[in-house]
């Protein structure tokens, strides 16, 4: 490469996810992949009023956020979802972290929205169904709670057109949270802790059922997936093809991109892809096997709605998307879920039929399960064994860390 390539190439290179461009100075930049946003208000023992009253007289904690996305999902900054019509504040995102984990939102106080997505377990649940009040189950798997911010309708058939919608549904769902909006509005206004919040971070309005939800979409918008392997890896191949004359013309010409250079080597190192996972990103991404047909974009989900067969044989089926949209093509439609951190929160499917990754691999093998609305994208892929086994590690190489969440401190 001649000096003139290196410098346009760094040029290049500049703009990619390592640059940073400073905010006004009145934006406040929110870290995702950094900040411990989810750790409470300061403080030990239970939370008590005075510690909620200081917490709410600093004004950095109202202060409107501009949010950065971890490297990975970085790549879709320009799509995140909803920050224009309820901007992220600290004081908001506690106060939603508050009523994520607070049980007496239920009709019972025996169920919180962490019952079904709880951050043990994949900010999903390891049942075949969710499970809520009295023990009921529903009719469908759990769907992840994480990466929401880059989504805009949400459950496996859309049926909210919003986060805030969604946070609140299942409150007033008679198997899920078996309350109603009314009743967890005066619970709140009851509760001096959550009064008081409700008051000072929304003065025209204060408890509200919209707000409730509005606060529980501010904290759910911060639980995103960070760096993996597999982006560590798409980090470092812009350098990799470098030769040696070309990175000591670098290290001579841009210091600072060498030690991006330096940095992202030694991130890929520390966080290997196996032979194995980078044969299965191969296959991931061709033309052959199509896994990106849907799989796709920054989070790997298209946000779209496929009939894959599953469930399709019962006598009554789930029709999904088709119960929103009436749509004869919708029938057994359900959302594409993300491939990032999907080795935590089996079993799989709207249904939670496919209990392991390799389950899944198989039923894409097959061709699905056929019926008159399967997707046209689903066909049979005769894998070889060792292609089904490099497809599951590769997702798994798609398994980054999740943020610090505590689920207790909560108003008394």
């Amino acid at each position: 490469m001649t000096k003139i390539d290196i410098k346009q190439w760094l040029l290049f290179a500049l703009t990619l996810t390592w640059a940073i461009v400073p905010a006004s100075a009145n934006d406040v930049t929110l870290d995702l992949g950094k900040e411990e946003l989810a750790l409470g208000i300061p403080g030990a023992g239970p939370l008590t009023n005075a510690q909620i009253a200081e917490w709410l007289s600093q004004a950095e904690n109202h202060q409107p956020l501009t949010v950065k996305l971890p490297l990975g999902l970085s790549l879709g900054e320009s799509q995140m979802k909803g920050l224009d019509k309820n901007p992220l504040t600290l004081a908001k995102i506690e106060l939603g972290r508050q009523l994520y984990f607070d049980t007496r939102l239920s009709g019972d106080n025996t169920i919180s929205c962490a019952s079904c997505h709880h951050p043990q377990e994949g900010f999903g649940r390891h049942t075949l169904f969710g499970v809520g009040i009295g023990g009921q189950k529903g009719g469908r798997n759990s769907p992840v709670s994480y990466n929401r911010i880059l989504s805009d309708a949400q459950f496996w058939d859309g049926r909210a057109g919003s986060l805030e919608a969604q946070a609140v549904g299942p409150i007033q769902n008679p198997i899920e949270m078996g309350n109603t909006h009314a009743a967890v509005v005066a619970t709140l206004q009851k509760i001096d802790g959550y009064a008081m919040q409700f008051k000072k971070i929304f003065p025209d309005s204060g408890v509200t059922i919209d707000n409730v939800g509005k606060a529980i979409a501010s904290f759910e918008r911060i639980l995103v997936t960070g760096p993996t392997p597999y982006d560590y890896n798409e980090s470092y191949k812009r350098f990799a093809t470098l030769a040696p004359e070309d990175l000591e013309d670098l290290k001579t010409d841009s210091p600072a991109t060498y030690a991006q250079y330096e940095e992202v080597k030694l991130l890929a190192e520390v966080n290997p892809m196996s032979d194995s996972a980078l044969r299965g990103q191969e296959l991931f991404f061709s033309k052959r096997v199509g896994c990106s047909n849907c799989h796709v974009g920054a989070n790997l989900a298209d946000e779209q709605y496929h009939n894959l067969g599953i469930g399709m044989s019962a006598k009554e089926p789930d029709l999904g998307r088709y119960a929103e949209t009436k749509l004869e093509k919708d029938k057994g439609a359900f959302k594409t879920p993300t491939i990032r951190n999907v080795a935590l929160s089996a079993p799989y499917m709207h249904d939670g039929s496919l209990a392991t990754l390799e389950e899944v691999v198989e039923h894409y093998n097959k061709g699905g399960d056929k019926n008159q609305w399967l997707s046209d994208k689903i066909l049979p892929l005769k894998l070889t064994p060792q292609e089904k086994l490099d497809l599951v590690e590769f997702m798994r190489a798609c398994t980054g860390s999740f943020p610090f969440v505590s689920s207790a401190r909560l108003p008394q």
